[in-house]
């Protein structure tokens, strides 16, 4: 393959990936990485970090290309996949914008920042790593021009509410999830179960039985999960905020949280 074509159709790349498309046609590695080289000094390509490379539009001084941060996200691993709070943001359902990007991967992997952006990633759980999709819910979409690899906003709503602190509290993550219309509701309560957290699937439940006029929440949505809430009251958080025990998920919720009383949060 030709490099043009190449970087026509990946608009961010990891240097393994073009190596392996470039050296296919029999051109040696040596070739392909001198090639590589050329490209980056004339200002064709950026360097997002070692072994991450960005297109840059033809016209566009380097240091003025825009590069996205859901296809850096998608390609700083072999497996990884924007998640949690960036995941929402993807999608447009967020309350707040945020410039730090977490994405799931199996692999060891270091935050770090370009450009005012930050990327950080998050391991797998360890019960879900073996399985196909990293436990299903991770979907693959065209985005400006790449793919991008992101939890999908049922994964999302069971991953913010089991690591809260990845999208930035719980009035982040009530207001963002409201602006969502619909829900696989079995897809949420499927892959909160896997999860094997007593803990994440009350907090799943609590928030689908506050929300039940909305997304159309039945009974029986509800009963599934409450045969695998905790068995003594737990808080809804870390932090043991004071609040209300809701008997019906043993959780204790902050009253801000129970009413949706944001101003009065903190």
């Amino acid at each position: 393959m030709r490099s043009a074509d190449y970087f026509e159709a990946h608009p961010v790349f990891r240097h393994a990936d073009f190596l392996a498309a470039h050296t296919a046609g029999g051109r040696s590695a040596f070739t392909s990485n001198n090639l590589l080289a050329r490209h980056l000094a004339a200002g064709r390509l950026v360097r997002v970090r070692r072994g991450l490379y960005a297109v840059v539009p033809r016209g566009v001084a380097p240091d003025q290309a825009t590069v996205d941060p859901y296809l850096v996200s998608s390609h700083l691993t072999d497996d990884a996949g924007v998640a949690y709070h960036a995941a929402l943001q993807f999608f447009g359902k967020t309350y707040s914008v945020w410039r730090r990007f977490h994405y799931l991967t199996c692999k060891r992997a270091r935050p770090f920042s370009f450009r005012g952006m930050e990327f950080v990633p998050v391991m797998v759980p360890a019960n879900l790593r073996s399985l196909p999709a990293r436990g299903v819910g991770v979907i693959e979409t065209d985005h400006v021009g790449g793919r991008v690899r992101v939890t999908t906003l049922e994964r999302t709503l069971v991953d913010v509410l089991d690591k809260p602190d990845k999208c930035g509290g719980w009035e982040e993550i009530w207001r963002s999830l409201e602006m969502v219309e619909f829900f696989d509701l079995d897809a949420v309560i499927s892959y909160a179960m896997a999860l094997g957290s007593a803990l994440t699937v009350a907090r799943v439940g609590f928030f689908l039985d506050q929300h039940r006029e909305a997304l159309m929440v039945e009974d029986s949505h509800l009963e599934l999960l409450r045969a695998h809430v905790p068995d003594q009251p737990r808080y809804l958080d870390g932090t043991r905020e004071p609040g209300r025990l809701v008997t019906r998920w043993n959780l204790v919720v902050p009253d801000y949280v129970l009413h949706r009383r944001w101003e009065e949060a903190g």
